[in-house]
């Protein structure tokens, strides 16, 4: 096919589709959106005059968009085969022998594919409702039962040896892979050099490699077995090649610490070891739902600010069922949503399971998942649902403006850290708003 600069490869079909011209049969790469919707009838498409059409220009705009960045990546695939040329050196100092190394990389590839998801990753983020809806499905707690009766007996020993309480384990595994049904089938090799490559995050997936090739070398697996997401995390429980490394165990005793399987017990065992190895506490909750007293100050709504239940209990902080929490350590208070949307007392447990997700939305999942599990019923505070979450634009538009305003952000990069939570808070307290923290879209309006 001769190559025209003008006009990137597959953009006439791209741009045909987005303006319902073509059929997705003809898109052959996936770069091209789906047509826009067509009239309802034959007759509605032929009474359609000029004025009324749809506006396409987003559409096209979007087309060219996607075609251009797909042949930019297209171009930069070119220089793949010379970097891994140059990174068998590299390797190779690191400790990797020659021959585990070419058979490693024997038929990789670039994977045009990954770094068209890993540069676009959606700037939107999910509410936490949303999150927990699906997080923690019915059918999610339905499946985690049948997974906890099935592997019960290897779920005890393991917490028998490690001290993580069972469901929390298998709550891990059922928010990573539903317990097993998607572990990824992309190949981990071929992933983390494309990733390596790339240059966004070079350092960093270089690393991941030379940490894979190590688990290969170690034969705890091959190349070809070596499968997970199209990001480099593998197995039941999804471990990125530096933690299976550091942590991960044989707990069948094969001599294998085999996590990629059907049979889980050695990736449950290495979630087990990961959790116990940054401070599990055996008998301690992650967290526990409460309910705040009128007039709570929400200031102390705070990570830094830390209590035992009973001093909380004295300020008038309860369980739902109005009772005060048991005194299982030092607690904080977490609005994960602000004031309008549930409370959460949480545990240093909260900080351990933080270590292999950082979102609060994924550890309260995995937290409540696990009580779910044990036969505890559903989060009984409501959620402010009809907010609308602020996109990355909006993140970094609140953090100009409460600069601007004289609450310093200390920086601009759409996340909504402590500094910004800091910032924001001092700015609610000024204008007469609950200072709960909370970046909504109430709070940039005003702001506006």
């Amino acid at each position: 096919m001769t190559r025209h600069r003008s006009l990137a490869p597959g953009l006439g079909v791209a741009l045909g589709v987005a303006l319902g011209l073509g059929s997705p049969a003809d898109a052959v790469l996936d770069r091209a959106p789906r047509p826009l919707p067509r009239p309802e009838t034959p007759e509605m498409s032929r009474s359609l005059r000029p004025e009324t059409r749809p506006d396409l220009r987003p559409a096209v705009a979007a087309a060219l968009a996607e075609a251009v960045a797909a042949d930019t990546i297209a171009d930069e695939a070119r220089g793949f085969p010379g970097w891994i040329a140059g990174f068998r050196g590299r390797a190779l100092a690191q400790g990797i022998a020659p021959g585990v190394f070419d058979r490693a990389f024997e038929g990789v590839t670039f994977q045009a594919d990954v770094i068209r998801r890993d540069r676009n990753q959606s700037e939107f983020v999910k509410p936490i409702w949303d999150y927990l809806d699906s997080a923690v499905s019915e059918s999610r707690v339905q499946n985690g039962r049948a997974a906890l009766a099935q592997y019960g007996a290897v779920l005890a020993r393991i917490e028998a040896r490690y001290g993580v309480d069972e469901e929390i384990v298998a709550a891990i595994w059922g928010m990573e892979t539903s317990y097993g049904s998607y572990r990824g089938s992309a190949p981990i090799v071929d992933s983390l050099a494309t990733l390596a490559y790339d240059g966004r995050r070079a350092a960093f997936f270089e690393t991941q490699l030379v940490d894979a090739l190590k688990i290969i070398q170690a034969g705890d697996t091959d190349a070809r077995h070596m499968t997970g997401s199209w990001a480099g995390a593998m197995g039941h429980t999804q471990f990125m090649p530096s933690s299976y490394l550091a942590h991960a165990v044989d707990f069948t005793g094969d001599g294998r610490r085999d996590i990629w399987s059907d049979d889980p017990t050695d990736a449950l065992a290495s979630t087990a070891a990961y959790l116990a190895h940054f401070g599990w506490t055996r008998g301690q909750p992650w967290g526990v739902e409460v309910q705040l007293p009128r007039g709570f100050d929400h200031r102390l709504a705070d990570r830094s600010v830390t209590h035992l239940p009973s001093d909380w209990a004295r300020m008038g902080v309860r369980d739902m069922n109005g009772r005060a929490v048991r005194d299982y350590g030092r607690a904080a208070i977490l609005l994960p949503a602000g004031a309008r949307g549930t409370a959460f007392m949480i545990f240093d447990n909260f900080r351990v399971i933080e270590r292999y997700n950082p979102a609060d939305a994924y550890v309260i999942g995995v937290g409540h998942l696990a009580d779910r599990l044990k036969g505890g019923g559903p989060i009984l505070g409501g959620w402010p649902r009809d907010d609308q979450v602020l996109a990355s634009a909006e993140r970094k538009e609140l953090q100009e403006r409460l600069t601007r305003a004289g609450y310093d952000t200390k920086g601009v990069d759409g996340r909504i850290g402590p500094d910004t939570v800091s910032a924001l808070r001092a700015y609610q307290s000024a204008v007469g708003l609950v200072p709960d923290g909370y970046a909504s879209m109430a709070v940039l309006r005003r702001l506006r």
